[in-house]
């Protein structure tokens, strides 16, 4: 038996946070029967379960990509008011896939989508500390001392404190370039930490996500990942710690 979010992961219909959504949107069925519980439990030898009245399961072949994404588009499936997605980029692709985290509009840079959500799951929750490294273009010079700052503590607007390791790059008069290493990842952290020191973020671009880049990969280009570079995530994430499939909704 296990959670619906989970098998959703499973058969590469989305992430588990993600999951909770579509099942609270009324989009999933068991056995012929709506559902709108996301702690609903399916046996997943014997339930049938249908997304959108589609039928379901785990995939067979996992699939791991590396999306060199442009600014401008929107890291989501569809979006009436966007005209740019990045699923534009992926035509080729005959894998359904999901991004492991997302990147804003304005990001440009390293993003992973893959149907593996079991691994998806724990690369994206903060239990693990998975790296993560940004080079940001902030206004204005930005001091040694305000480099002290990051790594000390800084309260996001949500309340919560966000950390990231940085140093400057390159700088002068008007802007600095800044690299940052965060391992939490929370909405938006990069340009709140920032915008926090006086120094508001007006580029930005991810340089490598648990140590995957896109060097040499064209802007708007994508490659499958290696396995070498997979075995590489699932050594980094570890093991399904029981705990995780526990987390309540929100906190993964």
């Amino acid at each position: 038996m296990m959670r619906i979010n989970k098998y959703l992961a499973s058969c590469g219909v989305a992430s588990r946070r993600t999951a909770d959504k579509l099942v609270e949107a009324g989009r999933v069925k068991v056995n012929g029967e709506l559902i709108d519980t996301p702690g609903h439990m399916v046996d997943e030898e014997a339930d049938q379960v249908k997304f959108d009245d589609k039928l379901v399961w785990p995939v067979s072949e996992q699939t791991w990509i590396a999306l060199n994404k442009p600014a401008g588009y929107l890291t989501s499936r569809s979006d009436p008011h966007h005209d740019k997605i990045i699923y534009h980029l992926l035509r080729d692709l005959t894998s359904r896939v999901y991004p492991v985290g997302r990147l804003d509009l304005d990001t440009e840079g390293i993003l992973l989508l893959t149907n593996d959500g079991e691994l998806a799951h724990r690369l994206m929750h903060p239990r693990y500390e998975v790296p993560k490294i940004y080079q940001a273009r902030v206004k204005g010079k930005v001091a040694e001392q305000t480099l002290k700052k990051f790594p000390a503590g800084i309260e996001l607007p949500e309340g919560k404190i966000g950390r990231a390791k940085v140093k400057i790059k390159s700088s002068c008069a008007s802007y600095s370039d800044l690299i940052l290493t965060l391992t939490e990842g929370r909405k938006r952290e990069v340009k709140h930490l920032c915008r926090a020191v006086g120094h508001p973020v007006f580029k930005l671009k991810r340089l490598e996500f648990a140590g995957i880049t896109c060097d040499r990969l064209e802007l708007g280009k994508w490659r499958h990942l290696t396995k070498t570079e997979v075995a590489s995530l699932r050594k980094m994430a570890g093991p399904e710690r029981p705990e995780l499939s526990k987390v309540k909704k929100g906190d993964s």
